[in-house]
């Protein structure tokens, strides 16, 4: 169709323009399925192709169908064909881990892609998507394929560069400052803080998620979209599984080896998380070839942490939502201990929640709750002479918060002075408030704080 290219780079360097037969497979649909419903998606999905080529076949022999589809649409077209699977693993995905399921669906999936191999001299092009990445045995037999997820050459292909924004979509820009009454460098700053910091290798240019990107110039408005579309119901139930605390999403650093792994191989969540876009490389060694992993943007931060507050305030999220919204009020006005005492008084109406007898539960929950509050949290930040429970940066100010359970809140300030935690941020240029805070194992709650 190349009048939708005019104009374009791939308008000048293409120059046959042959219209290829296109076999377009999108899987997205195919999810909570048992073996036997899977396989008749299948047959169903193959059926849809087949009417297009007049072929009639009733059998449930999903893998010859395929084998059957892809010769008769280059017989009759005289063209080889374009085959397109879209997030290919969404069958296997939501049973990852469960021992039983999990091999006889990937079976079925790996039945289904054999003939892109037998089929090879009628194929022009094949290209394959999905949330996670799965070891080629696994899944595509001894298909000879090639993975670009991670090649420098591809790095911008599945999003909108920094570039692209400030070059190809300067009127959504304008038009985007003009509806919101601000500048256009605000409008600017506002979108790289929210849908911007993917990078996909070592050298990748910033990366925009374009669901989120479009979907706010559409709306003229800053809202959650991406994070949205999707539940994290299943990435919950994986840190669950794995034991991840909500802090450890932050500051991985890791090889390529140990996020780019095969799911099948997988030892810890990192894989999932950099896969499915929870998490993102934000540096990179060459000497060491480790590379630094962190939430991309705040839009995935915020989401994360909404579907975590869950977890810890069950029936009262709701409530939690506007205690947060209430807070973040008191910070802003630089005043933390209206924002404790906000806490407080909400807590007191939490029921009673399981494995609350160690200090780190309570740590979580207030990483949760103050990353809510939309200022950057950091936990167990080294320094010179131990370790710092939280440090909250608001942007205007440095909070450094020491947490005790059962003690009290002059022992929590007595630790950050003695080992003099602020000289770790001297160099901030942000004002900087010590805040102890003690948690009563009984009481399950606050029960006092100090602040200097």
């Amino acid at each position: 169709n190349r009048e939708l290219f005019k104009g374009l780079k791939v308008d000048e360097l293409e120059t046959e323009w042959i219209k290829h037969p296109v076999l377009h497979f999108d899987m997205s649909t195919g999810k909570h399925l048992t073996p036997e419903a899977l396989k008749d998606y299948l047959n169903y999905e193959l059926k849809q192709r087949e009417v297009e080529y007049g072929i009639h076949d009733d059998s449930t022999d999903y893998n010859g169908r395929l084998n059957d589809l892809i010769i008769a649409a280059y017989e009759q077209t005289g063209q080889r064909v374009v085959v397109i699977i879209d997030e290919y693993d969404a069958p296997t995905l939501d049973v990852e881990g469960e021992d039983e399921t999990l091999p006889k669906l990937r079976q079925i999936m790996s039945n289904f892609y054999a003939p892109l191999k037998a089929c090879d001299p009628y194929l022009c092009f094949v290209f394959i998507t999905g949330i996670t990445k799965f070891s080629l045995p696994s899944i595509f037999s001894d298909l000879n394929m090639s993975d670009i997820s991670m090649l420098p050459r591809y790095a911008g292909i599945c999003g909108i560069t920094k570039q692209e924004l400030l070059t190809q979509m300067t009127p959504d820009i304008d038009n985007m400052a003009e509806s919101m009454g601000c500048s256009r460098d605000e409008i600017i700053r506002r979108l790289t803080d929210k849908y911007d910091g993917y990078h996909f290798c070592e050298e990748s240019d910033d990366i925009f998620n374009p669901v989120s990107l479009t979907n706010a110039f559409s709306d003229k408005d800053f809202n959650k979209y991406w994070f949205n579309s999707g539940s994290p119901y299943y990435l919950v139930e994986m840190m669950r599984k794995f034991n991840v605390k909500p802090s450890d999403l932050s500051g991985i650093v890791a090889l390529a080896s140990c996020f780019n792994a095969p799911m099948e191989k997988m030892t810890k969540l990192t894989p999932l998380l950099y896969q499915s876009g929870y998490i993102t490389i934000k540096s990179y060694d060459p000497f060491t070839k480790l590379y630094h992993l962190d939430i991309p943007n705040k839009e995935v931060r915020i989401g994360l942490m909404n579907s975590l507050l869950v977890q810890y305030l069950k029936a009262k999220t709701s409530a939690g939502h506007t205690t947060i919204a209430l807070a973040s009020v008191d910070i802003r006005r630089d005043n933390i201990d209206a924002a404790l005492q906000r806490i407080k008084d909400f807590l007191e109406t939490v029921p009673y929640a399981d494995n609350t007898n160690y200090e780190g539960h309570y740590q979580q929950m207030l990483y949760v709750i103050f990353s809510l509050l939309g200022a950057y949290v950091d936990i167990e930040v080294r320094t010179k002479k131990g370790r710092i429970d939280m440090v909250i940066n608001t942007g205007i100010r440095l909070f450094i918060i020491e947490l005790k359970l059962n003690q009290s809140a002059a022992a929590a300030m007595s630790q950050i002075n003695l080992n003099d935690y602020p000289a770790r941020f001297a160099e901030c240029a942000l004002p900087i408030t010590k805040v102890g805070i003690n948690f009563s194992l009984e009481q399950r709650n606050i029960t006092d704080w100090t602040v200097e």
